[in-house]
């Protein structure tokens, strides 16, 4: 009997070493989920390639942690219960750092930060974007969003239209079907420079505020990867060291959005 106590104290301690060594993290290959859908952060190119900021950090990162990485595009409605049910390993897909969403996932440090602007057609003749300038207007946002949370919470008696994907949204501002939209001030830029955005400008101050915007984007991750966490933000600190996102920011942006 005191030889079979000792055998299995012996194989739960080696299998004790062997969880904790997974758990310290020997990551070799990480999985990234990102939407595809909001350019110029993420999305498709004409060969159907992922391109964008959020995919040339990420990679950038990958490659200072020494990983194999591997992306995974996925509707942002779902983007967090996919995250949840280890479809991929992290999210970067320009998701902002909310104590509503560390209620479910964790985050890495802040790799942008970007405000909020309201866009509208030129010949609305809207310029007072608080809630009693808009009051009766129709308003959109993408759903599940920090915009679409501050219109709910803050226009309530505005009418609000929430969709699926932010081009959805631009479309509908340009068709009329939209008083004004509720958007990033960055995301926004390049589609104001297209032919369909030509019709629209950004109006009123930039909106900041950390309850709903929170403390800009950041990588999300599962709660127990802690070690992943770990290397992301050791990576984001080298990319930021070395210059190499200044030179991935320059390729986007004429300033910088860190």
């Amino acid at each position: 009997m005191m030889k079979f106590f000792k055998v299995l104290t012996a194989v739960l301690l080696a299998l004790s070493v062997s969880a904790g060594a997974a758990m310290s993290g020997e990551w070799k290959k990480v999985r990234i989920g990102t939407e595809g859908a909001y350019k110029p952060f993420n999305y498709y190119d004409a060969a159907n390639n992922l391109i964008g900021f959020d995919v040339e950090i990420a990679k950038a990162l990958c490659e200072k942690m020494k990983v194999e990485c591997t992306f995974v595009a996925q509707d942002w409605d779902g983007i967090i219960p996919a995250l949840l049910a280890k479809k991929y390993d992290a999210i970067i897909a320009s998701m902002s750092i909310t104590e509503e969403r560390k209620k479910k996932v964790d985050f890495s440090d802040k790799y942008y930060n970007t405000p909020a602007r309201f866009v509208t057609q030129k010949g609305s003749g809207i310029s007072d974007t608080s809630p009693a300038g808009l009051k009766g207007k129709t308003l959109g946002a993408q759903s599940s969003t920090t915009h679409s949370s501050y219109l709910e919470d803050n226009y309530k008696d505005a009418n609000i239209k929430l969709y699926k994907t932010q081009d959805e949204a631009n479309a509908d501002l340009a068709a009329g079907r939209l008083d004004a939209m509720l958007v990033d001030s960055v995301v926004i830029l390049d589609w104001l420079s297209t032919d369909e955005g030509s019709c629209c400008k950004a109006v009123g101050d930039p909106y900041t505020d950390r309850k709903w915007f929170g403390d800009g984007a950041g990588i999300a991750l599962r709660k127990e990867d802690g070690d992943l966490k770990d290397m992301f933000n050791k990576a984001i600190a080298e990319i930021i060291a070395d210059g190499t996102y200044e030179k991935i920011n320059k390729k986007y942006f004429p300033f910088s959005i860190y």
